[in-house]
C-alpha cells in the first residue's frame, strides 16, 4: 500500500505539483487529539470575541443567556470542522484540493481566493496591526520613553514606535507561517496554560471586585431587557459561529495532519468545548465584572488590563493576549493564505512561496489606514464571511452525499491546464447554490425584507446551501461518472 500511495505522489509530483499540495505520507500524518485540543484555544481567546461579547450585552439578554448561547456555538463549532475537515483526514490533502472536488479545478479559484487571497490576507494585516497595538501598551509599561522616540515622524498616518511595533510583530506572525502546522502546534502547547492562567485569573479577579450576582444582574447603561429573547438568542450563536466561516471552510488545512478521524474529531470537540465554556464564563464575568467596578460599560480588554496597577500582572496578560492574536493569525489567515496563493499555481509556487506574497501584501495595504475606517472595513469582511458559509454547505453536501465520501485523487490531480471534469473546469450547479444562498443570507443588509434572515447569515447560507445542492443533484442519474468522480 505505501509503495503504491508513493507511486501516485510521484505520478502527481510530474504532473507539476509541489510537495505543499499533493496527499500526505501516512508517516507525517501525525497529529493526535491533544494536539487539536490545544489548536484552537487562541482563536477563542482574543481581544475581538471579548469586544463581541459586550456587544452581545447590548442585545439585552440576561447574563446567563449569553453565556449558555456561546457555550451551545461549540457544538456547531466543532461539528463543521470536524465534518468539513473529514476528507482532508481520509485523503491527506489540504483545502486548496477538496475545494476543486466540489467547484471544478478552474470553478475552485473564486472562492479559494476569496478565502485565502481576500480575506486572510486582509484579516491577516487588520490583526498585525491590533496586536502591534497591545505590543506598544507592553513596551510603554517597560520603557516608556519609547512612545515618544521619532518626534514628528510619520509614514503614512504611522509614527516611529508604531512602525517599528507593527513591523515586529508582524515579523513574527510571518515566521510562524513559515513554520506552518508543526510550529504551530509546539507554540499552541506553550500557549494554552497560559491563556487558563490569565483569563481565568481574571475572570476570578472580576468576581471577588463585584461578586456573582452583581455581574449574573449586570445591564450596560441605557439598554433594556430584550422582548423576543429566543431569537436574540440565536443571533448570539450565529454571531459566534460566523467568526468561524473561514477556518471552516479551510479545516483540511489542519486536518491533513490527522493520524485518524477519530483523533481529529474527538481532539477538536473536546478543545473547543472546553475553551467556549471558559470563554462563555471568563468573557462575561470580566466585561461585566470591569464595568461594574470601574463604573463604566469597557468591552476591550486591553482598556482593563491597562488600568491595573501592578506591571507584572499587565505585563503577563497583554503578553499572552499578543500569543492569541499570534495564533488566531496562524490557523485562520497565514496558513490557509500559503495552501491557496500555492494553488493558484501549483507547478510554480510553494507554499512558503504563497506565505511570502500573503505576508508582502498585508503589508502593501496599510492596515492601519483601513482600521481608520472600521465600519466599511468591517462590513466588507462580514460580506466575505457571509459568502464562505454557503461554501462549506457546499462542500459538505458535495462529499458526503453526492460523493459518498469517496474522491478519485488521480482525477482530482488532474495535469495542469488538463481540465476534464464540469463543465470547462466549473460546478455550474455549485456556482448557482452558491448565489442563491448567498442572496438569502445576505440580502438583509441591503433589502429590509431579508433583515431577520441576515441576522442568522450563517446558518441560513450553510443550510440552503446543503439543500438545495443535494436536491439539484439528485436530478442527475443515481451513479456518478469516473470522470466526475473527483470534480
Amino acid at each position: 500500500m505505501e509503495r503504491q500511495e508513493q507511486q501516485q505522489r510521484e505520478l502527481y509530483r510530474a504532473r507539476g505539483y509541489s510537495d505543499d499540495l499533493l496527499p500526505k505520507e501516512k508517516e507525517k500524518q501525525t497529529w493526535k487529539a491533544f494536539n487539536y485540543f490545544t489548536l484552537w484555544m487562541g482563536s477563542v481567546h482574543n481581544v475581538p470575541n471579548y469586544v463581541m461579547v459586550g456587544g452581545f450585552f447590548i442585545l439585552g439578554l440576561s447574563t446567563l443567556s449569553i453565556m449558555l448561547a456561546i457555550i451551545l456555538s461549540a457544538f456547531f463549532i466543532a461539528f463543521v470542522m470536524v465534518m468539513n475537515g473529514a476528507a482532508g483526514t481520509k485523503y491527506g490533502v489540504p483545502f486548496a484540493m477538496i475545494l476543486r472536488a466540489s467547484y471544478g479545478v478552474r470553478g475552485s479559484l473564486f472562492p479559494g481566493i476569496l478565502r485565502g487571497g481576500i480575506a486572510a490576507i486582509m484579516w491577516f494585516g487588520l490583526q498585525c496591526y491590533a496586536g502591534s497595538l497591545a505590543f506598544l501598551i507592553l513596551i510603554g509599561k517597560i520603557w516608556p520613553g519609547f512612545l515618544s522616540l521619532g518626534g514628528d515622524f510619520n509614514i503614512l498616518g504611522l509614527n516611529l514606535p508604531g512602525l517599528i511595533a507593527f513591523l515586529f510583530f508582524w515579523a513574527i506572525n510571518v515566521a510562524i507561517g513559515f513554520g506552518g502546522g508543526g510550529v504551530l502546534n509546539k507554540f499552541t502547547a506553550v500557549l494554552n496554560p497560559c491563556i487558563y492562567i490569565v483569563f481565568g485569573g481574571m475572570a476570578i479577579w472580576a468576581i471577588s471586585l463585584v461578586g456573582i450576582q452583581p455581574i449574573l444582574d449586570y445591564v450596560p447603561a441605557g439598554v433594556q431587557k430584550a422582548e423576543n429573547s429566543g431569537f436574540l438568542f440565536l443571533v448570539v450563536i450565529n454571531a459566534v459561529v460566523a467568526v468561524w466561516a473561514a477556518p471552516a471552510v479551510s479545516a483540511s488545512d489542519f486536518t491533513q495532519n490527522a493520524q485518524s478521524f477519530r483523533q481529529q474529531a474527538l481532539g477538536q470537540t473536546l478543545g473547543l468545548l472546553v475553551a467556549y465554556i471558559l470563554f462563555a464564563v471568563a468573557g462575561v464575568c470580566i466585561i461585566a465584572g470591569a464595568s461594574i467596578h470601574y463604573g463604566v460599560d469597557t468591552w476591550n480588554v486591553l482598556d482593563i488590563v491597562q488600568k491595573w496597577d501592578s506591571l507584572f500582572a499587565s505585563f503577563f496578560a497583554v503578553l499572552v493576549i499578543l500569543m492569541t492574536t499570534i495564533s488566531t493569525n496562524a490557523t485562520g489567515n497565514i496558513i490557509p493564505a500559503g495552501y491557496q496563493i500555492a494553488a493558484i499555481a501549483p507547478t510554480k509556487l510553494t507554499y512558503k512561496n504563497g506565505v511570502l506574497i500573503a505576508s508582502i501584501i498585508s503589508l502593501l495595504i496599510c492596515p492601519w489606514k483601513l482600521m481608520e475606517n472600521q465600519s466599511s472595513i468591517y462590513l466588507f469582511l462580514d460580506i466575505i464571511g457571509g459568502m464562505l458559509g454557503p461554501v462549506i454547505g457546499v462542500m459538505m453536501a458535495h462529499y458526503f452525499i453526492v460523493m459518498r465520501s469517496q474522491i478519485d485523487l488521480d482525477t482530482l490531480y488532474t495535469k495542469a491546464g488538463d481540465y476534464k471534469f464540469y463543465d470547462n473546469g466549473f460546478n455550474v450547479t455549485a456556482f448557482s447554490v452558491t448565489l442563491i444562498a448567498v442572496v438569502l443570507s445576505l440580502g438583509g443588509k441591503f433589502i429590509p425584507l431579508f433583515e431577520p434572515l441576515s441576522r442568522v447569515s450563517w446558518f441560513v447560507g450553510v443550510i440552503t446551501a446543503f439543500v438545495l445542492y443535494v436536491l439539484l443533484k439528485k436530478r442527475d442519474a443515481p451513479g456518478i461518472s469516473t470522470e466526475h468522480k473527483a470534480a
